[in-house]
C-alpha cells in the first residue's frame, strides 16, 4: 500500500517553512485546547495520545495514526468497492478527510470508530456518484484471481471468494456496509450501529436482509 502524503490547502493562512527535498508536507492545524471533559471521554482509547498530539499540530502523530489504521481502512474500502485501485483512492481520501476534520473529533467514540464512519461515508458517496459499476463487476473476478494467485490459494477457494465478492457488490450499499462491519471486521451490532450512525435494530435488519440475499445468490451459482 502506498504511503499517504497529505496536501496543503491554498489560502489556508497557515504558514510553513520550506521543506527539504523528499520531506512530506503536512498542513498544521491550529485548534483550541482540548477540555478536561474531552480528555476524560477519551480514556481507554489506544489512539488517545496520538489524537491529542495531532490536534495540537503534530503531523508526525497523524502519520502514526495512518500506520495504525491503514490496513483496516483499506480492507473496508476494498470490500465496499471490489476494486483495488478504487479502494486505494478511497482509503487515502478517508485519511485526508480525517486530517482535515481532526479538530472536530471530541472523543464521544473511539478514534477507530470515528475513522470507520468517515471511510464508510466516503465509500457511500462514491457509490452514489460513480458510473463504473459495470466495469467493476467485470474486473472483480480478475482482481481477486490475481490476489489469490499471489497468495497461492487453491483454485476452488479462489472461485468461492470471487463469487462471494461479486455477490457482495450486488447488495445495496448500506446492507453491504452492515455485512462488512459485522462479518469481515468482527464488530458486534452495537459497534456497527455507532459506526453507521443508526440503531442496532436497523443494523440487525440490514444484516438479516443481506444474508438472505447472499444465500439465495450464492446457492444459484453452486453447481
Amino acid at each position: 500500500m502506498t504511503t499517504l502524503a497529505l496536501p496543503t490547502s491554498a489560502g489556508s493562512g497557515v504558514g510553513t517553512d520550506a521543506p527539504a527535498a523528499g520531506v512530506k508536507i503536512f498542513q498544521r492545524i491550529r485548534l483550541a485546547p482540548v477540555s478536561d471533559s474531552v480528555k476524560e471521554s477519551q480514556m481507554g482509547d489506544p489512539d488517545e495520545d496520538l489524537v491529542l498530539q495531532c490536534q495540537n499540530g503534530s503531523p508526525e502523530a497523524f502519520e502514526s495514526l495512518i500506520r495504525n489504521h491503514q490496513r483496516m481502512i483499506h480492507s473496508l474500502t476494498f470490500r465496499m468497492t471490489g476494486s483495488l485501485a478504487d479502494a486505494e483512492d478511497l482509503a487515502q481520501e478517508t485519511f485526508i478527510r480525517a486530517y482535515e476534520q481532526i479538530g472536530s473529533y471530541h472523543g464521544a467514540s473511539k478514534f477507530s470508530t470515528w475513522l470507520y464512519r468517515i471511510a464508510l461515508n466516503t465509500c457511500l458517496n462514491w457509490r452514489r456518484h460513480e458510473s463504473r459499476r459495470s466495469r467493476l463487476h467485470a474486473n472483480c473476478a480478475d482482481t481477486l484471481a490475481e490476489q489469490q494467485a499471489e497468495a497461492e490459494v487453491a483454485p476452488v477457494e479462489a472461485e468461492t471468494n470471487r463469487q462471494v465478492q461479486a455477490a457482495l457488490l450486488k447488495l445495496p450499499a448500506r446492507q453491504r456496509a452492515a455485512i462488512v462491519l459485522t462479518v469481515y471486521d468482527g464488530l458486534n451490532h452495537a459497534e456497527a450501529a455507532r459506526t453507521l450512525g443508526c440503531s442496532e435494530t436497523t443494523v440487525s435488519w440490514r444484516v438479516f436482509a443481506a444474508r438472505r440475499k447472499l444465500k439465495r445468490w450464492l446457492a444459484a451459482t453452486s453447481p
